[in-house]
């Protein structure tokens, strides 16, 4: 592998010394040539392209290290050499770009999907989950005292009604199921299977099919969606549903 690089660069860096060791005056004109087939585009050199790219990268040191002879003050010399190479270099990479305009082009257009190939696949893919608009039925909130009803009639399981005896403190409904609670504003859902109890600055849950109690602290019942409670910590946050403001808050 390195006599194969060897073979191929011996001639670049036999060009490079040849410039140097010519009149600049001589050799720039040589690199200004093949700068020009390059961008006129001779149909003859379009296989010779890459060697005549290799010979203006080899050459060009060459011809600013020649130019830097030139000058009988050697301070002045290499300066001028040196931003003679620096502006030839950055002219050499723009020409490269240029010639290289189209291959980038193409790869651009291979790498980003048509909008023919990605549209059956943007209709055939399933929505997102979450997706769609969620309109939450604001809380009904009663105010309850010991011995009245705190709920309208026709919900299932009955009536609800704040109790206060010997050994329990809390609401109770006709069918006999209860929560023990602290006095406050109740809030039932649609389909009755919540009981929200206002404890300020928090609230109070109680999902009457399965039994289980929430007590979240920092966070008010902004309404119900679905059968299920969905809160919020103040009124410009967005409502969030029980199991992400659980996750936020410990249950107690």
């Amino acid at each position: 592998m390195r006599s194969l690089a060897l073979r191929r660069t011996w001639p670049y860096a036999l060009w490079l010394i040849a410039l140097a060791l010519v009149p600049w005056w001589l050799g720039l004109p040589l690199l200004l040539g093949i700068a020009a087939a390059l961008l006129v585009r001779v149909e003859r050199l379009h296989a010779w392209q890459g060697r005549l790219r290799l010979s203006l990268r080899w050459g060009l040191p060459g011809v600013s290290f020649a130019l830097g002879h030139a000058f009988a003050e050697a301070a002045l010399g290499w300066t001028v050499a040196a931003v003679a190479a620096l502006a030839g270099f950055t002219l050499l990479a723009g020409l490269e770009a240029w010639l290289d305009r189209h291959r980038r082009a193409e790869r651009e257009a291979a790498a980003t999907p048509s909008a023919g190939d990605e549209w059956p696949e943007r209709v055939l893919a399933p929505p997102p989950v979450g997706s769609g608009i969620i309109e939450l039925a604001p809380p009904d909130w009663h105010a309850c005292a010991a011995g009245s009803p705190a709920s309208p009639a026709g919900l299932p399981g009955g009536q609800v009604r704040y109790v206060r005896e010997a050994g329990f403190a809390g609401f109770r409904f006709d069918d006999g199921s209860h929560v023990e609670a602290p006095p406050g504003r109740c809030a039932i859902d649609p389909g009755g299977g919540w009981l929200a109890v206002e404890i300020p600055p928090g609230v109070l849950l109680w999902d009457r099919r399965s039994g289980r109690v929430h007590r979240l602290r920092r966070r008010g019942l902004c309404g119900w969606y679905a059968g299920h409670p969905w809160l919020q910590s103040s009124p410009g946050e967005m409502p969030v549903p029980l199991d992400e403001a659980l996750r936020r808050e410990p249950d107690d």
